[in-house]
């Protein structure tokens, strides 16, 4: 039987990079592979240079749900007296860093149980503090949600768990519309699946100089959304 743990994404601004290095610094619709498994590593405190535990959290399959939409935008660092490369004088760098405002994502793991519930436990009281992408973009409320931990497939909860939406006027709104918008979807699949979509965000290794990463492959789909999962009052997290 499939256990999965679904957690709540939810921040003014989140940034889920895959090309991060250089002067332009991009993100993602939704969050990454590699952004999860850090997050649930600094939960558990594992060090950036174990690599067998970032292995076994980066093996859990991934499903996430996007429960409102980001708006990209993007912001400018200016760094002075970088060296130039030449190794002559300093220079001024100016470089641009995206993310994503307002977004929302229910994001579900699905693996080892016993590994799911110690992710769990250690969830609401981290080892190390956790963040969006970047250290200022802290989560807004708990992550782990109402259901947490269950006994079903992470595709099936993405499905049936309730939306997390917060906001009670978009909430009465949807609650009576007859044809929604649907759900955007994002989850791990295999290789052969038809449609897939390789992504190389698969971490093999955060250590200091030598970060390095795999590709995985996601199905990108929709879901409805249900009259069943807008809750009548507010979606609760624990």
């Amino acid at each position: 039987m499939p256990t999965s743990l679904a957690l709540c994404f939810d921040s003014p601004l989140q940034s889920w990079g895959t090309r991060s290095r250089g002067i332009i610094r991009d993100t993602t619709t939704e969050p990454t592979k590699s952004g999860v498994t850090g997050l649930l590593a600094a939960a558990l405190g594992v060090p950036r240079d174990n690599d067998e535990t970032v292995a076994e959290l980066a093996a859990m399959r991934l499903a996430v749900r996007v429960d409102r939409e980001g708006i990209l935008e993007r912001d400018f660092h200016t760094v002075q007296n970088v060296p130039t490369t030449m190794g002559a004088g300093h220079r001024t760098v100016v470089s641009e860093r995206y993310y994503l405002a307002d977004a929302l994502f229910l994001v579900v793991l699905e693996g080892d149980p016993q590994l799911l519930h110690r992710l769990e436990q250690k969830i609401d009281q981290p080892q190390w503090p956790l963040f969006f992408g970047r250290r200022a973009f802290v989560p807004a409320r708990p992550l782990r949600t109402c259901t947490g931990l269950t006994d079903q497939a992470a595709a099936d909860v993405i499905t049936t768990h309730p939306w997390l939406e917060t906001d009670r006027d978009v909430r009465a709104t949807e609650r009576l519309k007859q044809d929604r918008a649907p759900l955007r979807t994002i989850i791990d699949c295999s290789p052969g699946t038809p449609g897939a979509e390789v992504r190389s965000d698969h971490p093999v290794s955060f250590s200091e100089g030598n970060r390095r990463f795999s590709t995985r492959t996601v199905l990108n789909g929709i879901t409805p959304l249900t009259h069943d999962m807008i809750t009548a009052g507010e979606p609760s997290c624990s």
